[in-house]
């Protein structure tokens, strides 16, 4: 789908640049796997042809088959406490010791451990959960949920969103890479809004704030013309990241109320500590009634997700809302469990904020010096820099951007 602006919704693995830097593994055994993995795997936009091949990851690095060691910005989202944790690591080695699988309709001390702190670490009274293999599954569970409670179907969300890539979370997102083609027909009544982009506002707004605040009177407008809107689902502060005004969630939270809709927030990009709060949520003083973790829960070692709800809502114990395998798998709880205590005990929340503003105050350094700079943004460790070729006409610099990123892998970054 190249040429039809997909290209521009992530690293696609299209541009010439690509290429050249695929053409420039000059590692003999390098290339052998990676020819071996294009062999292997069912090709996909976002995920091949692959980079490089890892050998091994520790802290914020990972280090190639080559040689070269990266310093890991983005890691997928998942490496929050660091890879290979030593206090991670001991704990799975222990639990594998002891109980490592816990079939359906038992239970175990490890899974309710852990359900019991999402309980005491989740905002307002989220103490109901379901654990998940990951983020898509949650987003499929908490939209049960919402359906089951409401006894309603139609959702409310952003244009541009990322929500997983399963057949609910792709109709509740926004990426035409995830919504076009073989994707559809998708999920009937899944209404969508323009997202809260105040520095390009889809309203026609200056960047001054008032346009974002306009997104909250259309989701508020779409939730009184359609009036049976079993939710509104987003990320309170998107990854890419689009950071709403401090009003935002409380005026979005009030319409809910208004018109019987529930709020499920989607903290499994920026929650657990990245923004500086444990969840993103919490910078807005907004509680909602189904939130989703996931990436960062597993340790970047296991894949995990949960869905944290409000007592209220356990209203489908007679009909199956995620009849997974691994629900209570002790093993993976365990890493769930000992994350959360790691980000506790190491303070990892208090220290997201006071590097990142750090690094935004850096980041607004290049702005004044650098015209290519149009916009920085963030909360915490989620930074975004805005490229454009010019300040006024705010075009995106999509080449710059694309010479950004290859410029950074062949340093190391």
């Amino acid at each position: 789908m190249a040429g039809d602006g997909t290209e521009f919704e992530g690293d696609t693995n299209l541009s010439k640049r690509r290429a050249g830097f695929q053409k420039g593994m000059t590692d003999a055994a390098t290339r052998e796997m990676l020819e071996a993995d294009a062999a292997a795997f069912l090709h996909q936009s976002l995920s091949t042809p692959c980079l490089d091949v890892v050998e091994s990851a520790e802290g914020i690095y990972f280090t190639a088959a080559s040689g070269t060691r990266y310093m890991d910005f983005h890691g997928n989202t998942v490496h929050g406490i660091g890879y290979r944790h030593p206090r991670l690591v001991e704990a799975l080695k222990s639990q594998l010791d002891d109980l490592v699988f816990s079939p359906r309709r038992y239970t175990n001390e490890v899974a309710v451990a852990l359900a019991e702190k999402l309980a005491e670490v989740t905002p307002g009274d989220l103490s109901k959960s379901l654990l998940v293999p990951g983020g898509s599954e949650a987003i499929e569970v908490a939209l049960r949920i919402a359906r089951g409670a409401t006894g309603r179907f139609k959702t409310i969300s952003f244009w541009g969103a990322f929500h997983g890539a399963g057949f609910g979370a792709s109709s509740v997102g926004g990426e035409a890479l995830f919504r076009s083609g073989p994707a559809g027909p998708l999920l009937p009544g899944t209404n969508h809004v323009p997202p809260v982009y105040c520095y390009r506002c889809p309203y026609g707004h200056p960047s001054d704030g008032d346009c974002c605040m306009m997104a909250a009177e259309t989701i508020r407008y779409v939730l009184e013309a359609e009036r049976d809107v079993a939710a509104v689902v987003a990320e309170p502060i998107r990854s890419v990241p689009l950071v709403p005004p401090d009003d935002f969630w409380k005026e979005v939270r009030a319409a809910c109320d208004e018109y019987g809709a529930l709020l499920i927030f989607d903290e499994i990009a920026a929650g657990l500590g990245k923004t500086g709060k444990m969840w993103s949520s919490q910078h807005y003083d907004t509680v909602p009634d189904i939130m989703v973790t996931g990436k960062g829960l597993g340790g970047g070692v296991v894949p995990l997700a949960a869905v944290c709800a409000r007592p209220e809502l356990d209203v489908l114990g007679e009909v199956s809302i995620g009849h997974y395998t691994h629900e209570k798998n002790p093993f993976l709880a365990r890493a769930g469990l000992t994350v959360l205590e790691i980000i506790e005990t190491e303070g990892l929340v208090a220290n997201a904020a006071e590097v990142g503003a750090h690094g935004i105050s850096l980041a607004r350094q290049l702005h004044d010096r650098h015209e290519l700079v149009g916009d920085v943004r963030g909360k915490g460790l989620l930074i975004g820099i805005e490229l454009v070729t010019g300040r006024d006409t705010k075009e995106p610099a999509h080449d710059a951007a694309d010479a950004l990123l290859y410029g950074c892998l062949e340093r190391g970054l």
